[in-house]
């Protein structure tokens, strides 16, 4: 369906692809695409993610076409708009995520690596994390690992906080317990 515009007035890209125009589409993506480009480039790591995200604010832009109102802005600046707001947002989404590692991939300091070989304790340690649940052992090697608090691992994997402490809680004692038996009462480091 096609719109009919005024004569002498022609319509954006974007009012054509709100109206169904789908050579407008095509149009669009070869108009804006040096721009989303670039703004994508600057938020990106890599080709491959730029182009991923390139593909996002174009999907996007399609789904809010009918957003545009030449009266508040050029068709170039609602689509730079578009584009910044969406990398922020897949940036943060992407900050927010929490680096999830198996006990298998656990990787150590390299300065550390030759201690660590030759402790049996930590080898105990790291089996026995490993047999844990994925939610117990991610919330652990975030907290311990990496340093995150309960408050920035709830964050970060969208957990409640109280099941994040939880999660360390049940987690902390099932390595205790197969670490030093069903005795509750032994601690770490404490020799009775």
């Amino acid at each position: 369906m096609l719109l009919e515009s005024f004569p002498g007035e022609s319509m954006s890209l974007l009012t054509r692809i709100a109206a169904g125009e789908t050579a407008a589409v095509q149009e669009c993506v070869d108009t804006y695409s040096a721009l989303v480009w670039s703004i994508a480039r600057r938020f990106t790591r890599s080709t491959p993610e730029a182009e991923d995200a390139v593909q996002e604010v174009f999907i996007e832009l399609w789904k809010n076409s009918s957003r545009y109102d030449p009266q508040r802005a050029s068709e170039k600046v609602f689509v730079a708009m578009i584009a910044r707001r969406r990398l922020i947002d897949r940036f943060r989404m992407k900050k927010r995520r929490p680096v999830t590692e198996s006990a298998d991939d656990f990787d150590f300091p390299q300065e550390d690596h030759r201690v660590i070989e030759r402790s049996a304790e930590a080898a105990l340690a790291l089996r026995v994390l490993s047999q844990l649940r994925p939610e117990q052992r991610q919330t652990m090697i975030l907290s311990i690992y990496h340093g995150m608090t309960h408050q920035e691992i709830a964050e970060a994997s969208e957990m409640p906080l109280g099941t994040v402490k939880s999660h360390i809680t049940r987690g902390l004692k099932a390595v205790r317990q197969q670490l030093f038996g069903a005795q509750p009462s032994v601690r770490p480091g404490v020799v009775s």
